[in-house]
């Protein structure tokens, strides 16, 4: 059963090292960031399990301990999910799942078993409820860690350049997001998602699949577009 989820941005922007003199600028968000992660600190979950985009359909597992780099940002930045080492599989956690990873790190989670899944843009809203009512069923205290960003068309600066439409669906999300208003993340336009360039939506639909039934509360603790791009950060127990 899902007893409290996590719901962060995923820039590796929110790494400082990445960000290097901008770094500041994301300050509020990281300590939102800090802010949502206790509130799973304080689930006392059984398990935890990161979800994030990642290229292609998905879904992909990570098991704890698989590690991740920034050093295709330059950076000589290495994290590993959650405590474990030495999992013994080559594969990398997608950048989302990287700065899942560091956030984790960052805080100091030892509160739980960790896990990683990757979700594509295409994985349809059907799937993400099953796949998130697996996840919910795995353990008797489930906790969520969701990363994803929504519409990177908020200025005319932005990676999709202005959409008037960018910040209504934003607008949305986060309030969907900050009330744990699973019907609306659940029926989330995925063609404007996709035209938006919103790598949350699978995601945040995985989220409201587990939590279908789960009578969890929301509050939004951060939502802003400093770089274009839409960040929200939210708690829900």
């Amino acid at each position: 059963m899902l007893v409290a989820a996590a719901v962060c941005p995923c820039p590796p922007l929110l790494v400082p090292e990445v960000a290097a003199g901008a770094a500041p600028e994301l300050d509020a968000a990281r300590d939102a960031c800090t802010d949502a992660l206790g509130v799973l600190a304080a689930a006392r979950p059984g398990r935890l399990v990161v979800v994030g985009p990642m290229d292609g359909a998905g879904p992909e597992t990570y098991p704890e301990g698989t590690a991740g780099s920034f050093r295709g940002f330059g950076v000589d930045l290495d994290v590993r999910l959650g405590a474990a080492e030495g999992v013994g599989t080559e594969q990398r956690l997608p950048y989302a799942l990287a700065v899942a990873a560091w956030l984790l790190e960052r805080t100091g989670w030892a509160d739980a078993p960790v896990e990683g899944l990757g979700v594509g843009e295409s994985y349809p809203p059907g799937q993400c409820a099953r796949t998130g009512r697996d996840i919910a069923a795995r353990d008797e205290r489930v906790a969520l860690l969701v990363m994803g960003d929504a519409s990177a068309c908020r200025t005319l600066k932005a990676p999709g350049y202005l959409d008037e439409r960018a910040a209504p669906f934003d607008g949305e999300v986060a309030r969907a997001l900050g009330a744990a208003d699973v019907a609306a993340l659940s029926t989330l336009d995925t063609g404007l998602a996709h035209e938006l360039k919103v790598s949350g939506r699978a995601p945040w639909q995985v989220l409201a699949g587990a939590a279908d039934g789960a009578d969890l509360g929301g509050s939004l603790l951060y939502e802003d577009a400093p770089y274009g791009v839409g960040y929200v950060v939210a708690a829900w127990s």
